[in-house]
């Protein structure tokens, strides 16, 4: 999870002079279509509405109560716990279900020798392979009568029978995991593969069942609802004594990730002005969300038990309960619903703390333009389907082309994540340098993402993290391939972000919600399959790097079959949708081929490269998936701003 939002220092000036940008497309569950263009309506009134008064909406009235005051910063230090929340939610099960990498069969009757002992006489040799000695497989015999004679070899004629019961080297996994006490291991080495995956189908469940309330019933019954479901599955993760109770409860945990931190992320970047969200929106990620990475392992180790680190990874989820008395509800979700009393209400308790005051004629505008709103809400009939991005041919060669980007990016990121025991170092220590590499790939992000656009740069950090991915396998296991595969790590965190974003910079406004949702599911489909992936390393260590490489890199090479989005007006329509970068060819590259200024007043209706962003409040925010659409915040802000440049004919 990485990037971060992006204002060019030469913007400055211009805000000063723009109204302030304000939210209202973003997809925060609902949709809000009367802030939605009509598709039916023709350019000539267009152009006559854009004469008219800008209409107040919510993000006029942050400068009145102060864009980043004392409730807000208040607001952002409660962000905090919801961010550890999600990092534990979504590591926590690596370290409850690592497995030592020496094992062999466990014999009672020979628990009085050493360990050296009762390998050499217990466990067949191997001559191939990482392991001297067999880890599945014993010698059969009457150990009893075997150490009456003195034995200290095996006997050739013993026969071989497989083990029913293990014994660890816990010099690299130094405390008790369910798969050491179950047993995982051999025949059952792929269990805590499967548990991952039912931890994922959980998230897709949760994802849908947790946007419905937020929509339905508010944003934060949603963020306390998910929060003590992660907390009630957490604990009962704890007291777990089979695979099927275990993965009952991962599941459930499922429901937290990862919600249990968008909802409060979302709020906080709704009362915050615009100004302030490049900061907001990248240091609740880039710092509480990797600190809270980089802690995990060392929370493992010092649990010194799978059972305590649940408990102490889960317990901390019952602070949600207290939501409701330190956060207010979405003023913007209460607006859409009617409530526009309660919304003013929130804004009250601000001016309140942070010593403000909102002109009463202000308010009166708010009021009025909210309710026009609402009433041309209830006025529109024309409903869209996401099945609206299939029916034309290049909207559906766009859709089917970001489904499968996203899905390679979803998977060659979670399998990183999860391939770091199979690298050759210490698995706690290279979880942590992998974990904080999202903090400069956070910073590279921000230098150069509205400087060479979108399609190259998503190529080329997919087929970097590919072709560093394979190198890992080309050199010996250790510190080159931990390296190498960091590498290939720091590479997909920039191509995850990235591609968090292009969906919602792409897709038609109309269908924008359900057609990143819809591509967000099916990312969650591709990480069931991630487990599975790094599982072969048992079958041979080289396997998932050479997967999730080949995968980087075609990945990679798909992404320049898509349109470039960086400084174009974002397609409205489904046609808009369709004709979308009809003009551009293959080798167009926003660094070397920009067009001419004058070239928007010749094609007011085709979207084009600008020549410069002076004139644009343009702003990038971190990305993570939305609460109703599960789709990129940091997208849906960047697609609200301009519309909004559109509308107003900035």
């Amino acid at each position: 999870m990485a990037p971060q939002e992006r204002t060019s220092c030469c913007e400055e000036d211009s805000r000063q002079n723009h109204a302030i940008d304000n939210l209202s497309n973003i997809d925060l569950g609902f949709v809000n279509k009367g802030y939605q263009p009509d598709s039916d309506k023709d350019t000539e009134n267009v152009a006559s509405q854009k004469k008219e008064k800008k209409a107040t909406d919510f993000d006029d009235l942050l400068p009145y109560v102060g864009e980043f005051g004392l409730y807000q910063k208040i607001l952002f230090l409660l962000m905090i716990p919801f961010a550890f929340f999600v990092a534990f939610v979504y590591f926590s099960q690596i370290f409850m279900t690592l497995v030592p990498e020496q094992h062999w069969c466990w014999v009672p009757e020979l628990a009085n020798l050493t360990v050296e002992e009762r390998r050499a006489l217990a466990i067949p040799p191997k001559s191939e392979g990482p392991y001297s000695h067999d880890r599945c497989r014993m010698y059969s015999t009457n150990w009893t009568q075997a150490l009456a004679e003195g034995r200290t070899t095996p006997d050739d004629e013993w026969p071989i029978v497989p083990c029913t019961k293990w014994e660890y080297n816990r010099s690299d996994v130094p405390y008790d995991t369910i798969a050491s006490q179950l047993d995982w291991v051999c025949e059952k080495d792929n269990l805590a593969a499967t548990s991952q995956a039912i931890f994922f189908c959980g998230a897709i469940v949760g994802g849908l069942l947790f946007g419905w309330i937020a929509d339905k019933y508010g944003r934060i019954p949603a963020l306390v609802g998910t929060n003590l479901i992660g907390f009630a599955a957490g604990v009962g993760t704890a007291f777990s004594h089979s695979f099927w109770t275990f993965s009952a409860c991962r599941f459930l945990v499922g429901f937290a990730f990862d919600n249990c931190f968008t909802m409060m992320y979302i709020l906080v970047l709704e009362y915050v002005g615009p100004k302030w969200r490049t900061f907001v929106a990248n240091m609740s990620i880039a710092l509480f969300f990797t600190l809270a990475s980089s802690l995990l392992p060392w929370i493992a180790l010092l649990a010194d038990d799978w059972r305590t680190f649940a408990l102490a990874t889960s317990a901390p989820f019952i602070m949600a309960a207290a939501t409701p008395w330190l956060v207010p509800e979405s003023a913007r979700w209460l607006v859409s619903q009617g409530k526009i009393e309660k919304a003013l209400t929130i804004m009250k308790k601000f001016e309140r703390i942070n010593k403000t005051k909102i002109p009463e004629k202000v308010l009166s505008d708010f009021t009025e333009s909210s309710l026009k709103t609402i009433k041309e809400n209830e006025a529109e009939n024309r409903t869209y389907s996401v099945l609206d991005l299939f029916r034309t041919p290049r909207l559906r060669r766009n859709a089917i082309l970001l489904i499968v980007i996203w899905m390679a990016i979803s998977l060659v990121f979670d399998g990183h994540v999860r391939n770091v025991g199979s690298l050759g170092l210490d698995v706690f220590l290279t979880f942590t340098v992998a974990s904080a590499t999202e903090l400069p790939a956070d910073t590279f992000l921000t230098a150069v993402l509205d400087r060479w656009g979108r399609r190259w740069l998503a190529c080329g950090s997919m087929v970097i993290s590919g072709v560093f991915s394979l190198l890992a396998t080309a050199v010996p296991v250790g510190g080159p391939s931990a390296s190498l595969a960091i590498l290939g790590r720091f590479a997909v965190n920039i191509s995850y972000n990235i591609g968090l974003q292009y969906a919602a910079e792409l897709l038609p406004t109309v269908v924008r919600a359900q057609g990143v949702a819809l591509i967000h599911i099916m990312g969650y489909v591709a990480s069931i399959v991630a487990p599975f992936v790094v599982y072969l390393a048992t079958v041979s260590q080289e396997l998932p790097l050479l997967i999730l490489g080949a995968l980087g890199i075609v990945g990679g090479l798909l992404c320049l079959f898509l349109p470039e989005t960086m400084d174009t007006e974002m397609p409205q329509t489904l046609q808009d949708g369709e004709d979308f970068g009809k003009d551009q060819k293959f080798w167009d590259n926003p660094c070397f081929n920009r067009k001419k200024p004058e070239d928007d007043e010749e094609n007011p209706g085709r979207y084009i490269k600008r020549n410069s962003v002076t004139n644009q409040t343009q702003e990038f925010v971190r990305a993570i998936p939305s609460i109703g659409s599960r789709a990129s915040i940091r997208a849906s802000i960047r697609a609200s701003m301009r519309s909004r440049r559109q509308e107003s004919g900035v």
